[in-house]
């Protein structure tokens, strides 16, 4: 998947706090200030860490996947329900409903035992058959045994637009025979105000057209304030909206490598305008993105009838 260089799409934008912003570093031992201060860089500002906003997208996205068909998007929360669990997963009667990585490693160094140049050969067996079972939401996401695609950076506050305030807000645990505040829980929590922006910057490699057609889903879930970040939510906490300013596209032709010597020298040059989107031409690429992702879900994937038609381990 990573040993061969064949496309790269950078994205640049703003993400913007609609509402207060809690992601919360746990619970401070300071004996003054918050009890649950956020997550701030080492100069003391708000920070999105870009686990926070991808695992967001990647939960969205398996949620809207499991909708069309359970088999789409494996369950990181419970091991037998990963797409390849370390160890294999039996029915009651023993049989193997799934095969676990260490029992797909043995396989392949009993296949491969007696062959010469065995190494590559079997890493390269090993490597299909995981992406076999590999649910689509990890092929693009990553997994324990597959490298991510996508990089978020963490998103930093816009210099320009922070000025070290944050709100201080209370809390108190009820106690549910009373319905009234229990004794002794009343406490603290900071969040970032809302409307304060941050840099969103975030790079995709070697990616299909379909696998950048379910990014588009995730950023769109964004730029229309369906995701809401951090702690607190059901209380109106977290509500961000994702505007994409920027955006830089490189598809490598393999039978053209002077396109990639092009490219590289431009990249060490500070000029990449070439590779830059205007909007118009990035909404043309989404449009095609999705369009592929809805083919390949249709035709690889679900039947016209509804049915499965390609077996895929979950």
């Amino acid at each position: 998947m990573f040993d061969t260089f064949k496309n790269r799409l950078k994205l640049e934008g703003v993400l913007t706090t609609v509402t207060a912003l809690r992601i919360s570093q746990g619970r401070s031992t300071e004996p003054i200030g918050s009890d649950l201060p956020v997550v701030k860089d080492a100069l003391g500002k708000p920070l999105i860490p870009g686990s926070s906003f991808k695992g967001a997208m990647r939960s969205q996205l398996e949620s809207f996947l499991r909708g069309i068909d359970p088999n789409l998007a494996a369950n990181p929360a419970i091991e037998a329900e990963w797409a390849v669990p370390y160890q294999s997963v039996l029915d009651e009667q023993g049989n193997t409903i799934k095969t676990g990585l260490t029992q797909l490693k043995e396989q392949a160094e009993t296949i491969f035992k007696n062959v010469s140049g065995k190494e590559s050969k079997k890493d390269k067996w090993l490597t299909d058959e995981l992406l076999q079972r590999t649910d689509l939401v990890s092929i693009l996401f990553g997994s324990p045994w597959i490298a991510s695609k996508f990089q978020v950076r963490d998103l930093t506050v816009l210099p320009d637009f922070w000025f070290g305030q944050y709100q201080e807000r209370d809390g108190v645990a009820i106690d549910r025979d009373t319905e009234t505040a229990a004794d002794g829980k009343l406490y603290d929590f900071q969040v970032v105000p809302a409307g304060t922006p941050f840099q969103f910057r975030a790079i995709v490699e070697n990616a299909e057209d379909w696998e950048l057609g379910l990014l588009m889903i995730g950023l769109h879930q964004f730029e229309t304030e369906q995701i809401p970040l951090g702690g607190g939510r059901s209380r109106g906490l977290g509500i961000v909206c994702l505007e994409v300013d920027d955006v830089w596209w490189f598809d490598y032709p393999e039978d053209q490598p002077e396109e990639l010597l092009t490219y590289l020298q431009r990249l060490t040059q500070g000029d990449t305008t070439l590779y830059q989107l205007s909007q118009e031409q990035f909404q043309a690429h989404r449009h095609n993105w999705t369009e592929a992702l809805i083919t390949y879900l249709r035709d690889t994937i679900v039947a016209p009838t509804g049915s499965q038609v390609a077996s895929r381990e979950a």
